[in-house]
């Protein structure tokens, strides 16, 4: 049995998850840049919108890379489906992977909250996208992201937690694997 199996069975309603969900996987994304479009495009949508506005909007830059949606048509994006704002947030994201090293090899050595504080010097990346990033393209185990509601629904339902402080209690036992504990509450939310 791995090690973030071992550690999150310790926590009974965890090991229950485990059992209803079966098996779960961090599953890293091949491009950190088109990785964290995704999650600018997903901030503050429903899961719907936000599968259909990436499907346009993905469509419309062909591939995904900074310099395509630097040279993407305004109004095009907006055509699309995003909101200006989400569209200058983008466009931000954009020029700081085009300036910046931003590579999953600029971030090795570098903690969680280090990881954060660089992508949110990009103006429309916020702590949860940031941890989205952390997750999802550089496959950090340890990432509780409690800016997302459904997180806080799952922990308030499954843990009958009534505050940020009292969910990040209970996800002391799952450390260092809490990304893994997000995606089985992720699945009790979704079920």
């Amino acid at each position: 049995m791995s090690d973030w199996r071992r550690v999150l069975r310790t926590d009974p309603v965890m090991a229950d998850l485990m059992e209803t969900h079966g098996e779960v996987s961090l599953t890293l994304a091949d491009d950190p840049f088109r990785r964290l479009v995704v999650s600018i495009i997903n901030q503050q949508v429903s899961t719907a919108s936000a599968e259909a506005i990436r499907e346009r909007a993905f469509d419309l830059l062909g591939e995904v890379t900074p310099e395509t949606v630097l040279d993407a048509d305004r109004e095009a994006l907006r055509d699309a489906g995003l909101s200006g704002t989400k569209v200058d947030y983008l466009r931000n994201a954009a020029a700081a992977f085009r300036d910046l090293d931003l590579s999953r090899t600029a971030f090795d050595g570098r903690s969680d909250e280090a990881v954060v504080e660089a992508l949110t010097e990009i103006t429309g990346v916020g702590r949860w996208t940031a941890e989205m990033c952390c997750m999802f393209a550089l496959g950090r185990e340890d990432v509780l992201p409690l800016g997302d509601l459904a997180v806080r629904r799952g922990l308030e339902d499954l843990y009958d937690c009534d505050s940020r402080e009292a969910m990040r209690s209970v996800a002391e036992t799952w450390r260092p694997y809490r990304s893994y504990a997000t995606l089985y509450v992720w699945a009790h939310y979704e079920a």
